[in-house]
C-alpha cells in the first residue's frame, strides 16, 4: 500500500500585500509539516494576491515575487515536502501565471498556465500569456541572478509537463484548466500521473460550489486519481470574494474539504490517500488500458524521491465525506458578510454607516453587517486571534476587552441613520418607526435625522435664482416638478450620509471613519431606477448584484435564521418604482438573466421571451414591453459609470467596471433591431391567423 498524506489550503491573501502574503503562506507551510504532508499546494498567484490587475504590468511586482519565492526555497520550507507556489514568471517579453513546484531548496518546474480565465470578474488575457505550444514541451528558464545563486541553479524546466518520483507522478493544472472543454488531467491521467493539483483563484458567485465540486469528483471517478484543489479566500481588495472550498477528492469521493464562508487567514485541508486504489480503478475499465497504450506523451521530469510511506494503523486512510450545500438565502448572507469584514479591516474605518428605512433593500444590508458581526464573534469564541486583534481595534477596545456579543459589537462599529422629510405623512412615520426598531433589534447606534431644512433651503436658493426670471419671461410660477423635488432629496440624503460618516466618529470620540453603505440591487441599476449621485451613492454596497426577488426571500430567511423577527415586518409588498415604468420585479430580472448570462440583444430576447411568455401575453404585447425596457435601459444606462462598487455574487450584475463593459452613450430608439422585432410580431401574428383558420380539408370531409 502506498500512503500519501497530502496538504492544500485556503489563504486570505491581500493584493499587492507581500508581508502578509508570506506570513499566510509560511503559517500554511507550518501546518502542513506538522502534519506529516508530502505535498503542499498553495492557492493561484499566492505570493502577489490573485487581484494584483495592473499592477502585474509593474516589473517591481514581478521581482517582488521572486524575492519572496527565494526566501522561501532558500529556508527550510521545502525540506522533505513538495511545495507548489504561484506567482507571476517573466520569459522574454512575455508573463505568466505559474505555478512553481519546489522540493528540497530546488525549483524542480514552473508550470505555466495553458488556459488563461477572462470574462466574470477575471481578466487575465489582458496581463498574462497563455502557454500554447503544438506539442507537449519543457523548455529551460533561466532564473533570476540571485535566485540562481541562493539556490546554486542557473536554470528550471518551464512548460507543460508532470514530475515523474520513484513511487508516484504528479502534475499541475491550474484552475481554468479544469472547466476548459478540452482539460488537461485526463491526458496527464493516461501518462500515469496519480496526483493532481490544482490551484485557483475561483470567485463566489451564487450556488458555485455544487457546480465546482461536481467536476471535480466526475473527472476523478471517470479517471482515478487524487485531486487536490487550493482556492483564495476573503476579499483581496476588489469587489470579489473568494469563496475557499479547498478540497481534496480521491477515486471520485471527497475527503476533505474547506470552509467556504471564513474569516480565517489561513484554512487548512489535510487528507491521507491510498495510491493503489488508484491503479485498481485504472485497471478496471479495458477501454483505460486501451487508451493508455496509444496516448500523446507528455514530458516529465525525473525527481529520486520518496513521496509515500507505508501504512501505519495510527494513520488511517481518510474516508469519504458528506458536503452540506448551502441555501441559495444563506449564500447571500455569509458570502456579503464575510465581504464587508476583511473590506472594514483592511480599509481602516472604524465601522460602517447605512441609511435606513423600511424597504427592503436598506434592511436587507443591515442584516448582512448583523450577520458580519454574529460570524466576528463566533470565530473569536472559536480562538482566532487575528480576528480577535481586528476586532479590538475597529471597535475600540481597551484595558483587555474584546467582543463577546454580537449585538454589544454591533453598536461599537454599526451606525444607521432615518432621514424623513415629512414627519406629518403616514409613511414617512412608519418607515421611521420601523427602521428604530430594526436597529434596536441587531444593535445598531440609531439616529433620526429631519433633512427638510436642508431641502426648503435648496428649494429657496433655487426660487430665487430662476422663479423672477421665468415670472418675467411669461408671468409663469409654476409649482416645481416632483420629481426634480425627489432627486434633491435623495442627494440631500447622500450628502448627510457622508457627512455624518466622517464626522461621527470624532462625536464617539473614535479615530478614522464610517464606511458609508449603499443598498441599490441590480434590478434598480437595470432600469436606471436611481437617482445619480443620491442615495444610491456610497462608498460600497454589499447587494448591488442581487436582484429584489432574490432579496426579499433572503430577508424572510434572515428574520428567521439570524434571530431578528422585526425583518419579517419589513414592508414585503413595497415595489420598486420601476413597477410604475412599466416593469415588475420579475420581468427586471429576466430581463436581466438574458442579457448579460445569455447575451441576448433585443431581437434575440423578443424570441427568448415569446417562448417564455407566450402562453399569457401576445407577440405585440411582449414586443411593447421589450422595447419599453430598452429605451429606459438605454436613457438610464450613463448611470452604472458612478455606481457604488459592488459585491459580485451573480453574473447578472449591469456595474460599469469590468463585470459590465458596454458602452455608456446609446441611440434608445434602436431603429434597426426594432423593425426587425416589429418584423417579426407581424410573422407571428399572420401565423396565428392563418391558424385560427378552419381547415377546408376538415370541412369537405
Amino acid at each position: 500500500m502506498r500512503v500519501l498524506k497530502v496538504a492544500t489550503c485556503s489563504l486570505n491573501q491581500w493584493a499587492m500585500d507581500f508581508d502578509n502574503n508570506m506570513t499566510n503562506i509560511k503559517e500554511s507551510l507550518r501546518r502542513a509539516k506538522a502534519a506529516g504532508a508530502a505535498i503542499r499546494l498553495g492557492p493561484e498567484l499566492e505570493i502577489t494576491g490573485y487581484g494584483c490587475e495592473d499592477h502585474f504590468m509593474e516589473p517591481d511586482t514581478i521581482t517582488h515575487a521572486w524575492e519572496c519565492l527565494k526566501e522561501l526555497v532558500t529556508g527550510d520550507w521545502t525540506e522533505g515536502m513538495l511545495c507548489s507556489f504561484g506567482m507571476p514568471v517573466s520569459r522574454g517579453p512575455e508573463l505568466y501565471n505559474c505555478q512553481v513546484l519546489c522540493l528540497n531548496r530546488k525549483i524542480l518546474m514552473v508550470r505555466p498556465k495553458m488556459w488563461l480565465a477572462n470574462g466574470g470578474g477575471s481578466s487575465e488575457l489582458r496581463w498574462f500569456t497563455a502557454w500554447k505550444q503544438a506539442e507537449p514541451r519543457l523548455d529551460d528558464l533561466l532564473l533570476p541572478p540571485d535566485v540562481a545563486q541562493a539556490i546554486s541553479q542557473p536554470t528550471a524546466p518551464f512548460g507543460y509537463g508532470f514530475i515523474q518520483f520513484l513511487d508516484t507522478a504528479v502534475a499541475a493544472e491550474i484552475c481554468m484548466e479544469l472547466f476548459c472543454p478540452v482539460q488537461v488531467h485526463p491526458e496527464l491521467a493516461l501518462n500515469g500521473v496519480e496526483v493532481f493539483m490544482n490551484a485557483s483563484g475561483s470567485i463566489h458567485l451564487v450556488q458555485k460550489m455544487e457546480r465546482r465540486l461536481r467536476t471535480i469528483t466526475t473527472a476523478m471517478s471517470a479517471r482515478g486519481g487524487v485531486y487536490m484543489y487550493s482556492n483564495h479566500i476573503g476579499c483581496d481588495g476588489a469587489r470579489l470574494y473568494y469563496d475557499g472550498c479547498s478540497c481534496i477528492v480521491a477515486n471520485g469521493d471527497v475527503v476533505a474539504h474547506g470552509q467556504q464562508f471564513s474569516l480565517k487567514d489561513v484554512d487548512m485541508v489535510i487528507a491521507q490517500v491510498d495510491l493503489d486504489k488508484v491503479v485498481n480503478l485504472r485497471r478496471s475499465p479495458s477501454s483505460y488500458k486501451e487508451q493508455a497504450s496509444c496516448k500523446n506523451k507528455v514530458p516529465s521530469i525525473f525527481v529520486p524521491h520518496k513521496l509515500c510511506h507505508s501504512f501505519k494503523l495510527q494513520n488511517s486512510i481518510s474516508t469519504p465525506i458528506k458536503v452540506e450545500y448551502p441555501c441559495r438565502e444563506e449564500e447571500i448572507a455569509m458570502g456579503a458578510a464575510c465581504w464587508l469584514w476583511n473590506y472594514l479591516r483592511r480599509s481602516g474605518a472604524s465601522g460602517f454607516l447605512l441609511p435606513l428605512s423600511a424597504e427592503v433593500e436598506t434592511c436587507s444590508v443591515a442584516a448582512i453587517v448583523a450577520c458580519m458581526c454574529q460570524l466576528v464573534v463566533k470565530e473569536i469564541e472559536n480562538g482566532d486571534e487575528q480576528v480577535k486583534a481586528d476586532a479590538v481595534r475597529i471597535g475600540h477596545y481597551s484595558d483587555g476587552q474584546f467582543p463577546t456579543n454580537a449585538k454589544q459589537f454591533t453598536k461599537r462599529i454599526f451606525f444607521t441613520v432615518f432621514m424623513g422629510t415629512d414627519t406629518s405623512n403616514e409613511a414617512s412615520s412608519s418607515s421611521k418607526q420601523h427602521s428604530r426598531v430594526v436597529a434596536e433589534e441587531i444593535g445598531a447606534w440609531h439616529l433620526d435625522v429631519a433633512i427638510d431644512g436642508v431641502v426648503s433651503a435648496l428649494l429657496s436658493l433655487f426660487q430665487t435664482l430662476i422663479i423672477p426670471k421665468k415670472r418675467q419671461e411669461n408671468g409663469s410660477t409654476d409649482i416645481i416638478d416632483k420629481s426634480a423635488i425627489a432627486k434633491i432629496r435623495s442627494r440631500t440624503r447622500m450628502v448627510v450620509a457622508f457627512t455624518l460618516a466622517s464626522l461621527l466618529p470624532w462625536i464617539h470620540h473614535k479615530s478614522g471613519f464610517y464606511l458609508v453603505l449603499s443598498s441599490t440591487t441590480a434590478d434598480q441599476g437595470l432600469s436606471g431606477n436611481l437617482t445619480k449621485y443620491g442615495c444610491s451613492s456610497g462608498d460600497i454596497n454589499p447587494i448591488g448584484s442581487i436582484n429584489m426577488k432574490d432579496l426579499r426571500s433572503f430577508l424572510k430567511w434572515a428574520a428567521v435564521n439570524l434571530g431578528y423577527s422585526s425583518l419579517a415586518q419589513t414592508d414585503q409588498t413595497n415595489t420598486l418604482e420601476s413597477l410604475e415604468r412599466g416593469m415588475t420585479e420579475e420581468e427586471l430580472s429576466t430581463y436581466g438573466r438574458l442579457r448579460k448570462i445569455f447575451h441576448c440583444g433585443p431581437v434575440s430576447m423578443f424570441e427568448n421571451l415569446c417562448e417564455k411568455w407566450g402562453a399569457n401575453m401576445s407577440p405585440t404585447q411582449i414586443a411593447h414591453k421589450l422595447k419599453h425596457f430598452f429605451k429606459s435601459y438605454s436613457i438610464n444606462r450613463h448611470k452604472m459609470t458612478i455606481l457604488t462598487p459592488s459585491y459580485i455574487m451573480e453574473s447578472q450584475s449591469c456595474e460599469d467596471n469590468r463585470i459590465d463593459q458596454r458602452q455608456i452613450l446609446y441611440n434608445p430608439e434602436w431603429a434597426y433591431q426594432f423593425r426587425k422585432i416589429d418584423q417579426l410580431v407581424q410573422q407571428l401574428d399572420a401565423e396565428e391567423e392563418e391558424e385560427a383558420l378552419p381547415n377546408p380539408q376538415i370541412k369537405n370531409s
